[in-house]
């Protein structure tokens, strides 16, 4: 498919996707969503990579939801398809590693606690801004728990501060934090590279058998993400703060 959201490049058996909007801080749309599930797809294929490396830029890895999106829609955005690429991304048979720099909010966070590696540079920065807006981290919640236990996923929610790289390295929510964090990437490609597909899947599906958060929280997450949004409170809160880059208490 033609990509307008992603740059995606395939070589040696890694498949490399970048966002393309840094103007808007490389924000989760419907577009992002349908383009980034069918990089997967061909990642899930017998005959695809076996390693999906997921970069951001310099300054964001991803800024979370597009409130551009809610705002100018009526409509409550389905949840299940950001839900259902995420855990595609924990349980697919391939490697999947994100390479973070810069801002990680809120689906961001999400989106890199789904991957089975997070590399990071030390400028890069984790947080759940969700409540600001009166909602919570419905959706995020099951994979970043897998990561970093439910008292540190707790203290992100209510909290809403950015962690620092060093910070997110101790709990759990990154892998390796090193600059350039492109030399790192490196170093882990020599060996994921050369790992067997069939292998990866096989101890991907067993991993997720020995701890079924994932598929257990999802019924409850989507229904929380869809009453959240329809909240018409809520939804003016966003709007404003998209017209007037004012929180939901700000006079």
């Amino acid at each position: 498919m033609t990509y307008t959201t992603l740059r995606v490049e395939q070589a040696d058996g890694i498949c490399t996707v970048s966002p393309t909007r840094p103007e808007l801080g490389h924000v989760i749309n419907a577009q992002f969503l349908a383009e980034l599930t069918e990089v997967v797809r061909g990642c899930e294929a017998a005959d695809g990579p076996s390693v999906l490396v997921l970069t951001g830029g310099a300054q964001v890895f991803c800024g979370g939801g597009d409130f551009q999106a809610v705002a100018e829609s009526d409509a409550v955005l389905d949840p299940a398809p950001l839900y259902d690429l995420w855990r595609r991304l924990a349980m697919g048979p391939f490697v999947s590693v994100a390479v973070t720099r810069g801002r990680v909010n809120a689906g961001g966070v999400g989106l890199a606690a789904a991957c089975d590696m997070v590399l990071a540079d030390h400028s890069a920065s984790f947080a759940l801004s969700e409540l600001l807006f009166g909602l919570f981290p419905a959706c995020v919640l099951p994979f970043l728990i897998r990561r970093v236990g439910e008292q540190r996923a707790h203290y992100l929610t209510l909290s809403t501060q950015p962690v620092n790289a060093a910070q997110a390295l101790a709990w759990g929510l990154v892998d390796g934090v090193e600059d350039p964090v492109d030399g790192l990437l490196r170093k882990h490609l020599l060996r994921l590279r050369r790992l067997d597909k069939s292998a990866v899947g096989r101890y991907k599906l067993y991993r997720h058998d020995l701890s079924a958060l994932v598929d257990a929280a999802r019924p409850p997450a989507l229904e929380a993400n869809r009453a959240m949004f329809s909240d018409p409170a809520t939804r003016t809160g966003i709007r404003r703060y998209v017209t007037e880059q004012k929180f939901p208490w700000e006079n």
